[in-house]
């Protein structure tokens, strides 16, 4: 019998090694920028950055935020949008869904309420409030029950710009959303970050692979700079 798809591979190369051989020969052809982006820093709080204070915190590059303020700074100054969000819930959860009812400690996603410490975005992050968008969100990704949607519609945005946390998890999420709604979805290293190397350099090899660029953060700098 000759088969034309593929069963399925057994590599013994680290998720990492596939991730840069992925993109030393990039397999599709880019989606590119379009003609005004945005920016949507998904879930810059002390809960999942102050690897200090919190066991659920984690750091991939420690440069991270400070490559996030730069794009949004840039974003900024060339009038295109930037938006944060970060995630919390209420006394009792009983926003939280079925997400929710997985564990019940003082560590767990659901205890995260409104106004605590791990709610606060990191106060390394420079936010501009009378011009920056920030929504609470309760499920993985950035459009799910916000007013992200209507916002890029109302600016007229076709690039979406992902960064924050984690890359397995709220960080695809948003990338998948963002490409289903039509969107040039771009997702720089740098920016993103995750728990283990494995989870992190899967997941951006699959984003590359599927749903966006994924790009060095200096990609988007250039591109911010030039117009």
């Amino acid at each position: 019998m000759t088969i034309v798809g593929t069963r399925m591979i057994r590599d013994d190369r680290t998720a990492r090694q596939i991730f840069e051989d992925v993109m030393a020969n990039p397999a599709r052809t880019k989606f590119g920028f379009g003609e005004k982006l945005a920016i949507v820093n998904v879930d810059f709080q002390n809960a999942y950055t102050r690897i200090d204070e919190f066991k659920t915190a984690y750091e991939t590059d420690p440069r991270q935020i400070e490559h996030v303020n730069r794009i949004s700074a840039l974003a900024r100054a060339k009038g295109m949008p930037v938006i944060w969000t970060h995630v919390a819930y209420a006394e009792d959860a009983g926003d939280a869904g079925v997400w929710g009812t997985r564990t019940n400690t003082p560590d767990s996603l659901q205890n995260i309420k409104y106004g605590s410490r791990r709610h606060a975005f990191d106060d390394r992050c420079e936010i501009d409030t009378t011009v920056d968008a920030i929504y609470t969100k309760r499920m993985p990704s950035a459009f799910f029950e916000t007013p992200l949607a209507s916002y890029l519609v109302w600016h007229k945005v076709d690039t979406v710009i992902v960064t924050g946390g984690s890359t397995s998890g709220c960080v695809r999420a948003t990338a998948v959303d963002s490409l289903s709604r039509g969107y040039r979805t771009i997702v720089p290293i740098e920016t993103c970050a995750d728990k283990h190397e494995s989870y992190h350099f899967a997941n951006l090899t699959d984003l590359q692979l599927k749903y966006a660029d994924v790009e060095p953060v200096q990609t988007v700098v250039d591109w911010l700079e030039a117009r």
